[in-house]
């Protein structure tokens, strides 16, 4: 089924807009970095929720045409096209203050991909349905096209979650259940109450795709406005029911091991990326765990053992 025009229409007016003058630097550098292959720069995360770009890490993804381009490195770009994405740190000083990222390399391809009801996993469908702001493309094609996919992401969202949601639902009721469900499906620091409250940070956007991605779901769904309220009302089969709680669970088992992984490989991407992984770890969830200096200069081990550590302390959830 087509994605209806007005849906992308109505991300294209949220998603595009202008950085500021402190994430523009940042962006510049990266750039820079990947010259020649850069196709987009994509703004999401709590910073984007907030306004404020300086404090904590700007959440970044860098589009990119080919990832053997994008790298000096032929095993930096053999990792991405293993197990995408590739997570790097970047900070810039920029009037008296410091700006930092955590960008992630993405093939256009591989966004396009992870955007659609192909991708079981809901590593990226289930980030790209939240707001998310288009910073840079290269040209008008390359907008059209992660528009699209933002589009895709809000429909393949809408379509997972439905099921594990009562017949009769709010927009907020299913929002807050499906990223819990997508939160959940990874190695996550946060508080899962924190997760449900996404939805109360853009809840008119909330309100408004899922109005217009409601006609290309594959379940028949009725919309009720009643006292400036609206609910819907669908019926899904047991079996159908059943089939998605089973998936769910299986995406929290895939996403967890990926979780690992990414994390491994993160600490050959970063620098200090062991100690980035245990400051983020903290600020979310509290939990400290201390590492030897011997620790922090076998990254790989550092990671295996991190995770045990974070597991048993309850810094992952």
């Amino acid at each position: 089924m087509e994605i209806p025009p007005q849906l992308i229409t109505a991300i294209s007016r949220i998603s595009n807009r202008t950085a500021s003058r402190a994430v523009g630097a940042l962006i510049d550098e990266i750039l820079a970095r990947h010259a020649g292959a850069a196709l987009g720069v994509l703004f999401y995360g709590s910073c984007l929720r907030s306004g404020d770009d300086l404090d904590g890490l700007v959440d970044l993804y860098l589009l990119v045409d080919n990832y053997r381009k994008a790298f000096k490195s032929r095993t930096q770009a053999f990792l991405n096209v293993l197990l995408p994405p590739n997570v790097y740190y970047l900070e810039r000083e920029f009037e008296g203050n410091t700006v930092r990222t955590k960008y992630a390399v993405l093939s256009l391809a591989d966004f396009q991909k992870g955007t659609s009801a192909r991708w079981f996993h809901s590593y990226l469908w289930g980030r790209f349905c939240q707001p998310t702001a288009l910073l840079y493309a290269r040209n008008d094609d390359v907008q059209e096209m992660v528009q699209k996919g933002f589009a895709q992401s809000v429909i393949t969202f809408i379509k997972r979650v439905l099921p594990m949601v009562p017949d009769e639902f709010t927009v907020q009721q299913l929002w807050s259940r499906g990223l819990t469900l997508s939160y959940g499906a990874e190695l996550r620091s946060e508080n899962p109450a924190k997760r449900a409250r996404l939805y109360e940070a853009a809840p008119d956007y909330y309100e408004k795709v899922t109005r217009l991605a409601m006609d290309a779901v594959a379940y028949p769904v009725k919309i009720n406005d009643y006292a400036g309220t609206t609910r819907y009302r669908l019926r899904i089969s047991w079996a159908s029911r059943l089939a998605s709680r089973f998936a769910w669970r299986l995406r929290s088992v895939q996403g967890k091991l990926l979780s690992i992984l990414r994390l491994l490989k993160a600490s050959l991407t970063f620098e200090g990326g062991v100690d980035y992984i245990l400051w983020k770890i903290q600020r979310h969830s509290g939990v400290t765990v201390d590492v030897e200096p011997r620790l922090k200069r076998r990254p790989l081990l550092a990671m295996w053992v991190l995770s045990w550590r974070l597991y048993r302390r309850g810094g992952f959830r």
